[in-house]
């Protein structure tokens, strides 16, 4: 049975907290495993999540702040230790190569499992799979900083009735399927596109219009509010977004399930999140992350 759902392993800005870990967050994407920005910490998160590091399949970097990347060093050598059977693929801003060679060998190790190295350096589309499309966007942020899209293709959902209609049943129905006609009845005959499910990871950024291009029509969207409206000023000045930012974004992208992270120490009330995100007009689900989460993409309409 495939599974889709983002793991949170961590949820704090610049610094951790007693309940918050530095930033990590894991897609479980069927059968493959995207780990987005490994702060420090995020080993030993991993394992109080259930996460291997056989469940890695890439590796994606917003950007180089500690926060989002100091946990690479101990993941990539874990991916070593556990000899991982299949090749991991890393992207990153290519500005920051120094800094992921630098993380990628922080101490002696020995290497055991294929890594490939994979930077980002213009939007669109940094790899392509037989069930999805990632694609990056730059993003607004004191240093270079990319915010990434996962897009599956679209596919056909078959309508028994119209089927029905045409007497076509059983092992007819794959063969049509498979050849887009049967016996003069075509495929757009009994069926309607089935859009692909739409996952969307933006980290910290000011507002832009990659943000935007990269929430739209997302089924569930992963995005930073470090500050609550009141300090509108300081996220600005940041390079960050407030609650209510984020929340309009996703208003207006129409995002089905919004996920609010990446929290300022300075607030120890993560309800008005939520509150100022209502107020801003998302009616939508919404999570305000904590540690160890578990949200499932939502179901497809």
């Amino acid at each position: 049975m495939s599974v889709r759902e983002l793991v949170v392993l961590g949820t704090a800005s610049q610094v951790p907290t007693r309940h918050r870990n530095h930033n990590g967050y894991l897609l479980r994407w069927d059968g493959e495993g995207i780990l987005f920005d490994p702060g420090e910490g995020t080993q030993r998160q991993m394992l109080r999540a259930g996460v291997a590091a056989h469940d890695l399949n890439r590796l994606c970097v917003t950007h180089f702040h500690g926060d989002h990347s100091l946990g690479l060093a101990g993941v990539i050598q874990r991916i070593n230790l556990d000899q991982v059977p299949h090749p991991v693929t890393a992207h990153y801003p290519r500005s920051g190569q120094r800094f992921f060679d630098r993380l990628r060998y922080a101490t002696a190790y020995r290497e055991t499992v294929e890594l490939t190295q994979e930077p980002v350096d213009a939007d669109g589309p940094v790899a392509e799979t037989a069930g999805y499309t990632l694609e990056a966007r730059r993003l607004s942020h004191p240093v270079e900083s990319y915010g990434y899209r996962l897009v599956e293709p679209d596919g056909r959902r078959m309508l028994p009735e119209r089927l029905a209609a045409h007497g076509i049943k059983g092992p007819d129905v794959g063969r049509l399927q498979r050849d887009g006609e049967l016996n003069g009845v075509t495929l757009d005959q009994v069926s309607e596109v089935r859009r692909g499910q739409r996952f969307a990871f933006v980290m910290d950024t000011r507002l832009c219009d990659g943000v935007h291009r990269l929430a739209e029509g997302c089924d569930l969207l992963t995005i930073e509010s470090t500050f609550l409206d009141e300090d509108v000023a300081l996220a600005e000045d940041h390079g960050h977004l407030t609650a209510g930012q984020a929340a309009r974004v996703a208003r207006d992208a129409g995002v089905r399930h919004l996920v609010l992270t990446h929290f300022s120490q300075r607030y120890s009330d993560p309800e008005e999140f939520e509150r100022q995100a209502r107020a801003a007009g998302f009616e939508g689900e919404l999570t305000v992350a904590r540690d160890l989460q578990r949200i499932p993409v939502p179901k497809r309409v």
